[in-house]
């Protein structure tokens, strides 16, 4: 074996998995095909992690690095192409070599769906988020618009509803696909929802201003200021690789873990939003740790849970 463990990913979820994999006595690989933060790279702003009440996601990133480098150097820009089970454990070939391994542990992430209308990237982080939980603090007392209508859209509009902000939640049919309770709490709650609706782009000079809407029966434009929008339209777990091996994932392809981060694969575990939940940094971080340590159990090695 080249090596014990396989961390695929190093968002915050693989970071602590590469950390407390090496401080357990594991022989360790951390392959990730980006950079080593996933997706707080991109975050403007986080005050909601433990530690720091204020810090940028590029800064907070460098220092998960700086901290995983300490015990293991990550293999950046080294994406997994191809994994398989063997007798001994598993395959790895990626974009550079290839590994054996006795264990993997899933930190993949998944990635927001966006919109692809104009000015949505331009805006990212300047008014238009994907995590109300993340950024909703930030847009406290404003007017924000929240897009879509699933569960998770009419769950965020009634957070940020919550934190006191003018909640419009736009919506291109003519009903929401959210559970009918949280369709009456909208409604108890005064959120307004803008039916049969879509995004036609975003505006702005520095930061988001406004947003131009069409009404899907009319085909009528109008343009309406906002401080900030929060898109939700769902997430794609990056699951490619693990459904080659029948590890199993839910109605949303979020892989199925146990209170270990166990899947139903011997050998095989995840950790982080490819796993669904909260999808922050602290959890992710927790799952990322329990994985590591659960190896053991496959590893021949034992940790005093």
């Amino acid at each position: 074996m080249d090596y014990e463990l396989a961390v695929i990913g190093a968002g915050p979820a693989g970071v602590a998995a590469g950390i407390y994999a090496v401080r357990a006595g594991i022989s360790t690989i951390v392959l990730e095909e980006k950079l080593v933060g996933g997706q707080i790279v991109v975050s403007p702003w986080i005050e909601n992690y433990p530690g720091y009440e204020n810090i940028s996601g590029m800064d907070l990133a460098e220092i998960f690095k700086n901290h995983l480098k300490k015990y293991i150097e990550p293999h950046e820009l080294e994406p997994v192409k191809s994994l398989t089970k063997t007798e001994e454990g598993f395959g790895i070939v990626t974009s550079k070599g290839k590994y054996e391994v006795k264990a993997v542990v899933f930190a993949t992430g998944a990635i927001y769906r966006t919109l692809g209308v104009p000015g949505e990237r331009k805006f990212s982080g300047k008014g238009i988020s994907y995590c109300a939980t993340c950024d909703g603090f930030f847009f406290r007392d404003k007017k924000v618009a929240v897009v879509g209508g699933g569960n998770t859209a009419a769950v965020e509009a009634l957070y940020l509803k919550n934190l006191g902000m003018d909640v419009h939640m736009i919506h291109r049919r003519d009903q929401l696909r959210a559970e009918m309770r949280y369709q009456e709490e909208l409604e108890k709650k005064g959120v307004n929802i803008v039916y049969d609706t879509v995004v036609c782009c975003f505006n702005g000079d520095e930061k988001l201003e406004s947003i131009e809407l069409k009404d899907v029966n009319t085909e009528e434009r109008r343009t309406e200021n906002f401080d900030g929008a929060f898109v939700s339209i769902g997430l794609i777990p990056n699951t490619g690789l693990v459904r080659d091996l029948g590890v199993e994932v839910d109605d949303n392809g979020y892989i199925k873990v146990d209170d270990f981060q166990r899947t139903n694969v011997k050998g095989v575990y995840a950790a982080g939003d490819i796993t669904g939940g909260a999808r922050q940094i602290v959890t992710s971080c927790a799952q990322g740790a329990q994985a590591a340590l659960a190896s053991t159990e496959v590893l021949g090695k034992q940790y005093p849970f």
